[in-house]
């Protein structure tokens, strides 16, 4: 069963820049920069026009006529992007290689159409520069009208960016090409609340402590990497002005305590107070969820106490039930949460969500 899996990814995906390059590149051409193409995450525009970025779940919208659309980009190791025509999903892109000419939509009519591309993949696995759109002789790119009032940004680890999300098995190994955060609790719940998002995640990543790591305290966390506008580039900080979430979620603290050594309590809770005194000076007086994550050590007093000493009225703890999915069916690859898993957690978060922000609930699906 696995084999026949893998064979309709391949088919899906296409081999690496073989199938999805054949684009010809005569038509229309259009800066990565351009007016009509809107980017939520964070991204770095250069002095040509090219858009970079390489935080998971980061995005575009726009868009288009004439029919098919093309985009010149270079990527630095492999990325998956989904692509949504007339908000469905119309394929998942396998992006690689330097200066590469990627066939996004054809075939369809030449009527105009809604585009989102998504980086479904995390920074640690490429960072993409479009360089160009690359229309049909016709085609045309238009701003998409539609803007959401709210944003929420979430910080977090491998759960947060959809690890082994698209797996069928726990015990499937992880796969780039399963990693989807489309269908993580964060985009679920972004959805749900008609909000923008972005995902400032990292997997392995901690608070204070970093999966594995052979110290109690890690070089370098989640409390530094979120200052960044690339995951795996230090040396660029963003700005915080490209945009201003209404509310921040951070799920971090299941690799602080995965493994050994841990990190003690007043260690864990330094590092997190400083992850909020960040977001509070960049970001002013928004409501930060802190939500405890399912894990097998016993340190909720550890969020408790830095919600206590904190003092601030707008940060608020969700705690995760150890039996709100099940363990074998709501499972992705790697024993992470699949789909189902993911949607547990959204359906847990959404309510509480609702009363810290005062954004009604409705009866729509959560997809």
């Amino acid at each position: 069963m696995m084999k026949f899996y893998y064979l309709y990814l391949f088919i899906l995906l296409g081999a690496c820049c073989f199938s999805t390059v054949k684009a010809k590149s005569s038509g229309n051409v259009f800066k990565g920069n351009d007016p009509a193409v809107r980017y939520i995450g964070r991204t770095l525009v250069s002095s040509d026009g090219s858009v970079a970025f390489d935080w998971v779940g980061t995005y575009l919208e726009t868009r288009f006529t004439g029919g098919s659309l093309s985009v010149k980009v270079t990527e630095t190791g492999t990325s998956y992007y989904n692509v949504f025509v007339d908000n469905k999903l119309y394929r998942v892109v396998k992006v690689c290689g330097i200066d590469t000419l990627i066939n996004m939509v054809s075939g369809i009519d030449k009527g105009i159409h809604r585009l989102k591309i998504q980086k479904r993949s995390e920074g640690e696995f490429g960072k993409t520069t479009i360089h160009q759109f690359v229309l049909s002789h016709s085609g045309r790119l238009q701003e998409e009208p539609v803007r959401h009032t709210r944003h929420i940004e979430f910080i977090g680890n491998s759960i947060t960016c959809g690890y082994g999300t698209d797996g069928n098995d726990r015990d499937d190994p992880f796969l780039v090409e399963t990693e989807n955060c489309n269908l993580t609790f964060a985009a679920l719940t972004a959805r749900y609340f008609d909000a923008d998002y972005t995902l400032i995640a990292h997997s392995g990543r901690g608070a204070v402590r970093n999966y594995g790591d052979s110290v109690r305290v890690s070089q370098v966390t989640m409390k530094d990497r979120m200052l960044n506008t690339f995951d795996e580039d230090l040396t660029h900080k963003w700005d915080f002005i490209g945009y201003r979430p209404s509310l921040v979620v951070i799920n971090l603290g299941s690799n602080d305590f995965a493994t050994e050594p841990h990190p003690y309590k007043s260690e864990f809770i330094t590092a997190y107070k400083q992850i909020i005194s960040q977001l509070r000076q960049h970001y002013g007086d928004i409501p930060i969820l802190c939500v405890y994550p399912i894990i097998q050590a016993p340190v909720y007093s550890y969020y408790e106490a830095m919600q206590a000493e904190m003092n601030d009225p707008k940060v608020f703890l969700l705690q995760l039930k150890e039996d709100l999915y099940n363990r074998t069916t709501d499972l992705g690859a790697g024993w992470h949460p699949g789909r189902s898993g993911h949607l547990k957690m959204a359906m847990w978060m959404i309510p509480y969500i609702s009363t810290i922000t005062g954004w009604p609930l409705n009866s729509k699906v959560i997809e």
